[in-house]
């Protein structure tokens, strides 16, 4: 895989693998933050009552979308026309608020650290680092509901042997997507105009040790690169 090309869908996974406050989300907070949206927080009922706009309700029923254990998720991912896909890990250390992501095939990866704001490139053939701010001005706390965007409750599914709950909401530009969150905020699924996009394939929950965090020594700092 070309390094610009893994650059792209490490762009693109970290818009949908989180949930943070702005979308993304990262990974807003991920697909599941309707950018613009505000601090309201509304839901629906059901998928059957879909037609209706949905009401507001009080901001602890939105769905729970940063994690609050350690984690470590295989997804795959694929893109809106189906016709490219990929698999991408991603770690979570709750303690820390850091996320590193993985894609398959490549030699870099990309940690973001929500209390430093920054998220980092590491590309280890090149021996070469790009540090830049991380896409979200706020993470909504682990533990805590969803503080921006708009959810309507549509049901339960079960992704990767695991139960979420499938809510839809909007991404950064505005389109509808159906994200399926765990009781402890894993996003397992993100579906968009029938197209399943992101789907997890492994989930483990399970302490994530400071190393798989760290940033290389020696590196050579370089810009970020431009889109």
């Amino acid at each position: 895989m070309s390094g610009m090309r893994a650059r792209a869908l490490l762009g693109a996974g970290l818009g949908v693998l989180m949930g943070v406050a702005s979308l993304p989300v990262a990974l807003a907070q991920t697909v599941g933050t309707t950018a613009g949206a505000g601090n309201a927080v509304t839901a629906g009922a059901s998928g059957a009552q879909m037609g209706a706009s949905p009401a507001p309700v009080a901001p602890q029923d939105a769905p729970f979308i940063t994690p609050s254990v350690d984690a470590d998720v295989l997804y795959e991912l694929t893109s809106p026309t189906g016709d490219a896909v990929m698999k991408q890990r991603m770690r979570w250390q709750v303690g820390t608020l850091r996320q590193r992501l993985d894609p398959e095939g490549s030699n870099l990866f990309m940690i973001t650290s929500w209390p430093e704001h920054t998220l980092t490139v590491v590309d280890r053939d090149r021996k070469r680092e790009s540090v830049m701010p991380a896409p979200s001005q706020g993470l909504t706390p682990p533990g805590h509901p969803a503080m921006v965007g708009t959810y309507a409750r549509l049901g339960g599914s079960v992704v990767a042997g695991e139960s979420c709950i499938i809510w839809r909401t909007k991404d950064a530009d505005g389109h509808a997507s159906d994200v399926c969150y765990t009781a402890d905020g894993l996003l397992l699924q993100v579906a968009q105009q029938g197209q399943i996009t992101v789907r997890a394939l492994r989930v483990s929950r399970v302490a994530q040790p400071d190393e798989v965090f760290a940033i290389p020594s020696g590196l050579k700092k370089e810009a970020p690169a431009k889109p």
